[in-house]
Formats: C-alpha cells, sequence, structure tokens
C-alpha cells in the first residue's frame, strides 16, 4: 500500500489547518502574492527584499507542501473563502 505524499496529505486535509502554520510574516507575503503581484511588486509593498519574499515564499511551499506560487494561492484561497467571492 502506497503512503500518501505530504501534497496529497494538505489536499485532503483541511487547508485551513495548512495555512495555520503559516508565520505572520509568510501569512503577509502570501495574502499579497494572491493578488497576482510579482516578487519584486510583493517585496516594495511590503517595504522587504525580493530576497526576502523568496525566502517566505519558500517558507510557504515546503509548509503547504506545495510546488510553487499557483497552487500556494489555491490552498490560501481555499482556507480564506472570503477572498474567492463565494
Amino acid at each position: 500500500m502506497a503512503t500518501p505524499s505530504p501534497a496529497a496529505a494538505t489536499v485532503a486535509g483541511d487547508p485551513r489547518d495548512a495555512v495555520a502554520l503559516l508565520s505572520k510574516r509568510e501569512a503577509e507575503v502570501l495574502a499579497v502574492t494572491a493578488l497576482g503581484l510579482t516578487n519584486r511588486e510583493t517585496a516594495d509593498r511590503l517595504g522587504v527584499s525580493v530576497h526576502a519574499v523568496k525566502f517566505h515564499l519558500a517558507g510557504i511551499y515546503r509548509k503547504l507542501h506545495v510546488a510553487n506560487r499557483t497552487q500556494a494561492v489555491a490552498v490560501f484561497v481555499s482556507a480564506k473563502p472570503e477572498l474567492s467571492g463565494e
């Protein structure tokens, strides 16, 4: 019997639990990223360096068990239904 991947666990579990693992700054970076901004635009908006944004995104991907910003934003939006317009 195959063991489910961590990504499968995130998808199968409650996205709110995964998003709750993020630090305050990681949640801020992800919220701004969810607006569709580039790393540079996110950095400018938050007053940090592009390197800091990339660093936080790497931590976000690891904690949410995702491979890219699109997947991270999908988890974030599903955890925050008020953002999806439903």
